[in-house]
Order: C-alpha cells, then sequence, then structure tokens
C-alpha cells in the first residue's frame, strides 16, 4: 500500500498498525517512494499465534482454582445474628 506522507500524518497509527501485521506500507513524497514502514519484529504466523493462545488458555485453565464464596467472603467481620464485631 502506497500512500503519501501528507495523508499519512492523519492515518498514523492505522498504517503502524498495518505494518505490524506485515501489510508492507509505503509513505510517498512528491509520487516516490520516501520511506517503508515495518514492524521492529518479524509478525508472527497464523500457527505460532494459534499455539500461544491455547498455552495461555492452559496457562489459565491450571490456576484457575476455586476460591471462597464472594457472597461469604466477609462473613468474619460479623457476628451470628449480622451485627459488625
Amino acid at each position: 500500500m502506497k500512500v503519501s506522507v501528507t495523508e499519512a500524518e492523519g492515518q498514523l497509527a492505522d498504517l503502524v498498525r498495518r505494518a505490524e501485521t506485515g501489510d508492507e506500507v509505503i509513505l510517498t513524497r512528491q509520487g516516490r517512494a520516501a520511506v517503508r514502514l515495518v514492524p521492529v519484529t518479524a509478525p508472527q504466523s497464523v500457527a505460532e499465534r494459534e499455539r500461544i493462545i491455547l498455552a495461555l488458555r492452559e496457562a489459565g485453565r491450571a490456576k484457575a482454582t476455586p476460591g471462597p464464596s464472594a457472597a461469604r467472603s466477609q462473613d468474619f467481620l460479623y457476628d451470628d445474628e449480622g451485627l459488625p464485631r
């Protein structure tokens, strides 16, 4: 995708996002290519992203341990009659 520098000023955030996802973004000056936006790191493949997502889901499931009921979490603050201690 080629965009003039003057047009790029108003849509820089979008152009950076597109470059990060692997789109080729070239900024032009007077119709000539001047600058190419490229991500600092190479974009990950779809398979690599899926592997990371699955690993995160598994890690989340491993951490998910049932804790105390939120409905009863502050019972220690009250006596048997429901009054503050």
